[in-house]
C-alpha cells in the first residue's frame, strides 16, 4: 500500500482511539499504533528533496538590475577572448611572464576600481603601465566611462602593448553584466564582439567560467 495511504489508515486509527474513554487504551496498543506513523514520518523525511545554493542555477549576469550594484567594487581583468574566440596575452595572467620580472618589470594585472567615496562616480586601475582615471555611468543596465586620462610614463612588454587597446575598449562598451554569486565576475562586451572578464580582485586569477577559447595569441 502507498505510503500515503497507510498514513490515512494511521491517522484514522489513532483518531478513534481517541474518541475512546482513557482507562481502556493501554500503553503498549498506543506504542504499537505510533510505531508505524513515525516509523513512515522517517521515510517520507528521507524522500524531502534538498536544495542548496551550488545546485541553484546562476542568475542572468546581463540583468540590467545587477549593474546598479557596482557602487564601490573592485576587479581585475582576468580575460580578455576576441570575437573569433582567442585570448589576448594579458600582464601578469597568461603572457608567460612572472609578475614583476626582469624581462618584464611592469608586468602587473589589469585593474579597475569604481568609487563612491568623492561623492560622484569615479573610476581608476592600472592600465597595463600607467594609472589611468576618469567618471563612470550606470544606466539601463549598462556601465560606461568618461573623461579617461592616465599618467605618461612609457612601457615595453605585454603591459605597454595592451594598455591603449584596453583604454580604448572602456569607450566601446556594448554591454555589461555581473555575477554576484562568489565570487563575482565583471562582464563587458564590445561593440567589436570581444569580451572582458573581470574577477573580484584578490579573490581569483581565473576567469569564473570555464574557457573553450584558443591558445593565447
Amino acid at each position: 500500500m502507498p505510503i500515503r495511504e497507510n498514513l490515512r489508515e494511521i491517522l484514522r486509527a489513532n483518531l478513534r482511539l481517541s474518541l475512546r474513554p482513557a482507562g481502556r487504551v493501554s500503553a503498549r496498543l498506543l506504542a504499537s499504533r505510533a510505531a508505524p506513523f513515525a516509523a513512515a514520518l522517517l521515510v517520507c523525511a528521507c524522500k524531502l528533496p534538498v536544495h542548496t545554493d551550488a545546485s541553484a542555477p546562476l542568475p542572468d549576469p546581463f540583468n540590467p538590475a545587477t549593474v546598479q550594484l557596482l557602487d564601490n567594487t573592485h576587479w581585475q581583468l582576468v580575460e580578455w577572448k576576441r570575437a573569433d574566440g582567442t585570448l589576448r596575452a594579458l600582464p601578469g595572467i597568461n603572457d608567460n611572464t612572472a609578475v614583476g620580472s626582469v624581462e618584464n618589470p611592469n608586468a602587473r594585472p589589469i585593474t579597475l576600481d569604481l568609487s563612491t567615496e568623492s561623492g560622484q562616480r569615479r573610476a581608476s586601475g592600472f592600465s597595463g603601465c600607467n594609472r589611468y582615471f576618469g567618471a563612470y555611468r550606470l544606466k539601463d543596465g549598462l556601465l560606461s566611462f568618461s573623461q579617461v586620462g592616465g599618467t605618461r610614463m612609457a612601457c615595453i612588454g605585454s603591459g605597454g602593448d595592451i594598455e591603449g587597446a584596453y583604454l580604448e575598449a572602456l569607450a566601446h562598451i556594448a554591454r555589461s553584466g555581473v555575477q554576484m554569486r562568489h565570487p563575482q565576475s565583471l562582464f563587458l562586451v564590445l561593440e567589436n564582439g570581444d569580451r572582458l572578464t573581470f574577477a573580484e580582485q584578490g579573490a581569483a586569477s581565473a576567469p569564473a567560467a570555464a574557457s573553450d577559447a584558443k591558445p593565447a595569441q
